[in-house]
């Protein structure tokens, strides 16, 4: 081990930074973060770092660093692209027994900054001990994903309640046993939906029998898992994929996201394709309500954004009038995602002011749309399940005057390493179509935003085609 970590409490303290760079402003505000007084030595300072140091009470001190200017300070940071003065801040510092950073130098520090996951008062930090910063900096970006924003509330709700456990339990087991519970069940899990009220008052049952609470219901969580690529996913929703205890999935969820789930949780595909449902809708929203009520974490795993074309808002509706409690994660929708990695911007000054989004599949199995309101300049349409009816998308759009020359892209499997991506015309599609083998999923983008492909694709997979 090349450094032992430590935390300390610099609340009130003066550390001194020598340097006045972008270097010395992200030392500096992270200091400043810490409460302590800084102080700044350099002839130039940034302006960003000179309003952080003027807003956090600092002092400012334009000049060449000295050796005189070292006094008594909790530690001191050598930030500045001079390795001669660094050098010589470390020397004074570490004969003054003065903690001290030297910035890019391992070797002269007796501290060092960590990559840090800030869920205050929870901190978590990483270090390389200065051999690869970088590293530490993606390890730390994979504990973002899994430490949600609520453990600090949650654990200043717990600090709340330590003097009434500690009464309540005379032993170090006993009030490790009750802690575990409550911070790895349902009192956790309503903090991190935002019932902090709940979650108190459940605290409070808990502690006031001498079993612990037992919830009768489970929850529902319903996820968008997005268009297909996994590292789409939020934070919220690969946490509540990796402790739900029963998982209904659809079709359109790639393997990948899927293999993200909780190993042992129950599988379920629900998946649903034109004229082959596997499980009914009202299937699907009675198996929700039964997990739940059996006591069970379900999770409801569904393509794009379940409040776009992914009937989330049916499903929930049902729990609702069974009482049973959810909560909803949105996911970045398909048009979102598909023309994104397409290089097709739904909007732009030049082009579109307006974006439609609208299903190509109704539920009476037509494809019956209000046309002359599509078919208006300036204005993209995206089209969802409308691989069948693309022939009629076409004919009506032209029949309804939109030019027969106004582009058109279909993008199969958009954002996966699958992705195809066909680019026509009104006029032209229904042929181009008719000579490849696509298959669904589909997304439709008609407008002349589709004309920008060419020079903003940047996602290309090896299969990737592209036809005018």
């Amino acid at each position: 081990m090349e450094f032992l970590p430590l935390f300390f409490d610099l609340k009130g303290r003066d550390v001194v930074v020598v340097g006045g760079g972008e270097v010395a402003l992200r030392k500096a505000a992270l200091l400043a973060k810490a409460h302590s007084k800084v102080t700044v030595i350099s002839p130039e300072i940034h302006p960003d770092l000179s309003d952080l140091i003027k807003k956090n009470n600092g002092i400012i001190l334009n000049k060449e660093f000295s050796g005189s200017d070292i006094a008594s300070p909790s530690l001191i940071v050598a930030a500045t692209n001079q390795k001669e003065i660094n050098a010589q801040i470390a020397k004074i510092a570490q004969a003054q027994n003065i903690p001290v950073n030297v910035v890019d130098e391992p070797s002269l520090c007796t501290f060092i900054f960590p990559a840090i996951v800030d869920r205050s008062p929870i901190i978590a930090a990483v270090s390389s001990g200065g051999s690869s910063p970088v590293l530490a900096r993606i390890l730390r970006a994979k504990l973002e994903t899994v430490l949600p924003s609520a453990y600090g509330r949650l654990a200043l709700l717990a600090e709340r309640y330590r003097t009434s456990v500690k009464q309540k339990f005379d032993k170090v087991n006993l009030r490790r046993g009750f802690w575990e519970k409550i911070l790895n069940g349902p009192v956790a899990e309503l903090m991190f939906a935002g019932k902090e009220n709940d979650a108190e008052q459940l605290l409070k049952e808990t502690l006031e029998q001498d079993a612990p609470v037992k919830r009768e219901l489970g929850e529902v969580y319903l996820v968008g898992a997005g268009p297909g690529d996994p590292d789409l996913l939020t934070f919220k929703a690969l946490r509540l994929m990796q402790q739900a205890d029963v998982v209904l999935y659809d079709r359109l969820v790639s393997e990948p996201i899927l293999n993200l789930c909780r190993r042992d949780a129950q599988m379920i595909n629900v998946g649903k394709a034109r004229a082959n449902h596997l499980v009914p809708q009202e299937g699907i929203n009675q198996l929700l309500v039964d997990f739940a009520k059996k006591g069970h974490r379900v999770l409801r795993l569904k393509g794009g954004d379940p409040f776009i074309f992914g009937r989330g808002g049916e499903e929930i509706q049902e729990l609702a009038e069974n009482g049973v409690p959810f909560q909803v994660v949105p996911g970045i929708t398909a048009a979102a995602g598909c023309s994104s990695y397409a290089g097709i911007p739904l909007t732009h000054r030049d082009y579109a002011q307006s974006v439609r989004f609208v299903t190509g599949h109704l539920k009476n199995d037509t494809t019956d749309l209000p046309w002359h309101e599509l078919a208006y300049s300036n204005q993209t349409i995206v089209f969802y399940m409308g691989l069948m009816g693309l022939p009629t998308i076409c004919e009506q759009l032209i029949k309804h005057e939109m030019p027969r020359t106004t582009p058109i892209a279909l993008v199969q499997k958009g954002t996966t390493p699958e992705q195809k991506v066909l680019i026509g015309t009104l006029d032209t599609m229904v042929d181009i179509l008719s000579k490849e083998q696509i298959k669904a999923p589909t997304l439709i983008i008609v407008g002349e935003v589709v004309s920008l492909h060419d020079r903003l694709k940047w996602f290309d997979p090896a299969q990737n085609i592209s036809i005018s």
